[in-house]
């Protein structure tokens, strides 16, 4: 990493409110497959009980695809969507809604565009056990508040 990009990187993160005495959780061991498949399970189901169509992705700690699943006429795009929400929340270690809410804020928040891989749009959620991240979940096909609800029911299945 440059100087320059770990100053932006640094700078965006002050932006954010992570202060250095607010470190985020460690990383820990990776989600295995089976532990994937139960935590897109609730994504699903939110999905069916409100008549959403979604596309649920889980990544390891690194941003690596772990498992996959595309409810039948989700639209084709939220394919790279959803795993590119969950890889955003797992490797910045925080919700993509808070990229959202500080590139919607404006000012010093638009830094956020800079960030290589941080989407700011809501529906990836880290994957938080024993306080550390395991990985993360992204959800998308219905509208970005939507694919929050899913994702955070998600991510609440393994609390």
């Amino acid at each position: 990493m440059t100087r320059k990009l770990a100053t932006a990187l640094c700078t965006t993160m002050f932006a954010l409110g992570v202060a250095s005495a607010q470190m985020p959780n460690p990383y820990g061991p990776p989600v295995t497959l089976e532990v994937a498949k139960k935590i897109a399970a609730p994504a699903i189901a939110e999905a069916v009980k409100n008549g959403w169509t979604i596309a649920v992705a889980i990544v390891d700690p690194g941003g690596h695809l772990v498992y996959y699943e595309k409810m039948d006429n989700t639209q084709i795009a939220s394919e790279q969507v959803s795993q590119d929400k969950a890889r955003s929340a797992t490797l910045y270690k925080r919700p993509t809604k808070a990229f959202q809410d500080a590139l919607a804020a404006g000012g010093e928040g638009w830094r956020v565009q800079s960030l290589r891989g941080a989407i700011p749009v809501e529906g990836g959620f880290p994957l938080i056990v024993d306080g550390k991240i395991i990985g993360a979940v992204g959800v998308s096909g219905a509208t970005s508040a939507q694919d929050a609800q899913c994702a955070k029911a998600a991510a609440d299945s393994i609390k």
